[in-house]
């Protein structure tokens, strides 16, 4: 076997990124320590918000997106829902799931009762409470203003792809008094979030939520591998600018065999 020209580093890098992702794995799933994963505020006060539906009888609001399931962005969005799902049904609290797409739509309830199973508080499950609003991007989002509105949920989750009606959601929900967190990889709708939500889960963090809330093995030995390998590309950046910029090509050469 052998490797084409320009590809050894790169070749060298995946192996060694392999590696050390299989080694956090096998540290994880043995219990052995490993580094922590770093604070989101946005996962951190989730609980809160939940606490504070909770404490003044109102609901919870949580939107997955308006995209469909072939989008990454709403697959992070479902796993964080299952998680308030289950916080939801353990402190008796409603929550309001709004859908887009049909095919969301079902995911959507099953994750949502199968909290209530997993919490022993089927009986407390309301499948009216998730909702399929519309396929039109803003008939969505009037149904969803409509909501905020009528029910006054003291919390707005908004926590997937989201594009012209993110805004509208935001505002909304400040309108109604709730606290509200908002996450999304979409970068030209993260400044609307940023100023109209308490919390934003910005780009990547969005993605590490199933890891950070789950704790389970495998996704919390990829997400530290997976941040030391961006924090050594960060470095590895830096020091060929300087290098470059003194005419130094060593790391050029090293990286381009």
């Amino acid at each position: 076997m052998t490797i084409a020209q320009g590809q050894i580093f790169s070749f060298i890098a995946e192996l060694i990124y392999c590696i050390g992702v299989l080694t956090m794995i096998s540290r994880a799933r043995k219990g052995i320590k490993i580094p922590e994963l770093y604070q989101v505020p946005g996962l951190d006060a989730l609980d809160e918000a939940i606490g504070r539906c909770t404490e003044m009888g109102r609901p919870v609001h949580f939107s997955p997106g308006i995209a469909g399931v072939d989008e990454a962005q709403t697959l992070a969005g479902l796993s964080i829902l299952s998680y308030v799902a289950r916080q939801c049904a353990k402190y008796d609290t409603d929550i309001i799931a709004t859908n887009r797409r049909t095919v969301v739509y079902p995911i959507a309830e099953e994750i949502v009762k199968q909290a209530f199973v997993q919490e022993g508080k089927i009986a407390n499950f309301k499948v009216e409470n998730v909702r399929f609003i519309s396929e039109d991007q803003f008939a969505y989002a009037t149904g969803v203003t409509g909501i905020m509105y009528r029910e006054k949920p003291a919390a707005n989750l908004l926590l997937g792809a989201f594009w012209a009606e993110s805004l509208i959601f935001a505002e909304v929900g400040a309108t109604a008094g709730a606290i509200q967190i908002a996450g999304t990889a979409n970068t030209h709708q993260i400044p609307f979030f940023v100023a109209a939500c308490d919390y934003c889960l910005i780009g990547e963090e969005l993605y590490a939520a199933s890891a950070y809330l789950t704790r389970e093995p495998i996704l919390m030995g990829s997400l530290v591998v997976q941040d030391w390998g961006k924090m050594f590309a960060a470095v590895c950046i830096v020091l060929g600018v300087l290098l470059q910029t003194a005419s130094v090509s060593v790391l050029k050469d090293i990286m381009g065999k």
